[in-house]
């Protein structure tokens, strides 16, 4: 299977990496004020400067505990034949929509993951404590989350033996349709209907982000629709409606539980009472 990845592209990955990620954080911000879909009901400034305080951290600690990424970690199984499309000749095209594909849902099982074992969950509840959805909430992960799904998609890639360019391929579409899915973006409903039959609309995904149980363990592809639909995972529309609902989780939802310091501390915090009804 020819799956080499350019050298010229592989050269400059974190440059075309960065660029598409600030181009599509700075459009959905301009979208976001232009056409709202729900008020927020927190100081947006505030938290969205601790929830990009937060990807710092996670971006550090990556470069710092990772020898290799996904595209590295690619290459070396291409090198060294290693992985399940490696031992099979298949035009790059079909090797890269396949991939795509697998890692797509291996994403998908994942999040399920993280939601079902509790100690996997207080990492993953700092993503759901967000008392409101914008697209810097697709960048809300405790570090040590990040880490976690580092080890998981390296391995599932060097079993795959994924094509370092599907790979990269990868990681810029789930990096986009993240913060698509998560922007507080008012899209018309025809347009969210034709898309979610294909990808997760912020509608679709916003029901995930309700502090209801039965709305929260559904809608988990951050991509692709197909797994809610095909695992019985998918939820059209929250119970309350999009306004009405709240957002978030019952516990770490005041102002001061969005700084970074508090972001960083809690899963390892004492479990708190949630407040009041309506607080």
């Amino acid at each position: 299977m020819a799956n080499t990845l350019p050298e010229t592209l592989l050269a400059h990955e974190p440059t075309l990496r960065l660029g598409i990620f600030a181009g599509v954080l700075a459009l959905l911000l301009l979208l976001e004020q232009l056409a709202p879909r729900r008020t927020p009901h927190n100081p947006r400034t505030p938290r969205r400067l601790n929830n990009l305080a937060l990807v710092g951290v996670s971006t550090l600690l990556l470069r710092l505990t990772f020898p290799l990424l996904g595209v590295g970690a690619a290459l070396l199984a291409q090198s060294n034949n290693w992985g399940l499309l490696n031992q099979f000749p298949a035009p790059l095209w079909l090797a890269l929509i396949a991939s795509i594909i697998a890692l797509d849902l291996s994403l998908y099982l994942q999040h399920r993951l993280f939601h079902a074992v509790p100690l996997l969950w207080r990492l993953h509840r700092t993503h759901h404590a967000d008392p409101d959805l914008d697209v810097t909430t697709a960048l809300r992960f405790h570090p040590l989350e990040i880490a976690l799904s580092m080890l998981l998609k390296l391995a599932a890639i060097t079993a795959l033996g994924a094509p370092p360019a599907a790979v990269l391929i990868f990681e810029i579409l789930l990096n986009a349709a993240a913060m698509f899915n998560h922007a507080n973006l008012n899209l018309p409903l025809p347009l969210d209907r034709a898309l979610r039959r294909i990808i997760v609309t912020p509608d679709m995904h916003r029901v995930h982000h309700s502090t209801r149980p039965d709305e929260t363990n559904k809608n988990f592809g951050f991509n692709l629709a197909l797994w809610d639909h095909l695992f019985k995972t998918y939820k059209s529309q929250p119970t309350l409606g999009h306004h009405a609902m709240i957002i978030g989780q019952p516990t770490h939802r005041t102002p001061r539980d969005q700084w970074l310091d508090r972001l960083l501390t809690q899963p390892f915090q004492k479990e708190k009472e949630p407040p009041a009804a309506g607080g």
